[in-house]
């Protein structure tokens, strides 16, 4: 029986030995839990990313429009600041519930199936 690190044996035997999971790699069944993570995941980001920039972008060139008094000393500014921590709480906690609901069955599928191979 070969003792060497993983790393100091030769890549054809390090792939037989990792046999199972490019066979989980390769499966329908994950190429679906990708594009469900991806689908959700890819639009979001790109969402957020575009909201805190036009945030950037409003505080450095729309001065005037970002001073509007809102109520008291709260301006447009500020509110929207307050906006990006609820929008990345509102995001994480959107997640949370889509990782349970649709992405953890499908990973435990996948698992239980490697799993039952071993």
């Amino acid at each position: 029986m070969d003792t060497a690190p993983a790393s100091d044996r030769p890549d054809d035997q390090r792939q037989q030995e990792d046999h199972p999971y490019l066979e989980v790699q390769a499966s329908a069944e994950f190429g679906e839990l990708r594009r469900t993570h991806r689908s959700f995941a890819f639009p979001l980001t790109i969402a957020f990313v575009s909201w805190y920039l036009l945030y950037v972008l409003l505080s450095n060139y729309a001065d005037g429009f970002m001073d509007t008094k809102v109520a008291g000393n709260v301006n447009v500014a500020l509110v929207f600041g307050l906006a990006q921590f609820l929008t990345t709480f509102l995001i994480a906690w959107w997640y949370s519930r889509h990782a349970a609901a649709k992405l953890d069955p499908q990973s435990a599928a996948i698992k239980s199936t490697l799993d039952g191979g071993a």
